[in-house]
């Protein structure tokens, strides 16, 4: 039988706001919102959806982390952190570097060239 991611979740006290941020970042689209308690958000057809849910008082530290292919990360690093992301740190290794971003809510995520 072969599994398919449908969506990452995220605990947060704001599901919708949360939800509208990566919507907006990544060009995702909101396809379901339940009053705010459970929003999941598409980033297009056959990929891996987003899903944020309403909780009184959500884990503290990065329970998640999401790893992004772009094609110009340069690009993508200056258009994320004028849409209110803060850059963590800048990383690399023999042939490969990254990103590390957090997003409103302290949520780390990762953004590298997609090869």
């Amino acid at each position: 039988m072969k599994n398919t991611l449908l969506n990452v979740t995220i605990n947060t006290t704001d599901a919708l706001g949360l939800a509208r941020w990566w919507a907006a970042a990544f060009d995702g689209e909101i396809v379901a919102e339940n009053d705010g308690w459970f929003v999941i958000v598409s980033l297009g057809e056959g990929r891996t959806g987003l899903a944020f849910q309403r909780v009184d008082d959500p884990a503290q530290g990065n329970r998640i982390h999401f790893d992004f292919g772009v094609a110009d990360r340069a690009e993508a690093v200056t258009r994320l952190v004028d849409a209110g992301a803060v850059l963590v740190a800048e990383r690399s290794m023999p042939e490969f570097s990254w990103t590390v971003l957090a997003d409103p809510e302290g949520n780390e995520f990762c953004v590298a060239t997609h090869h």
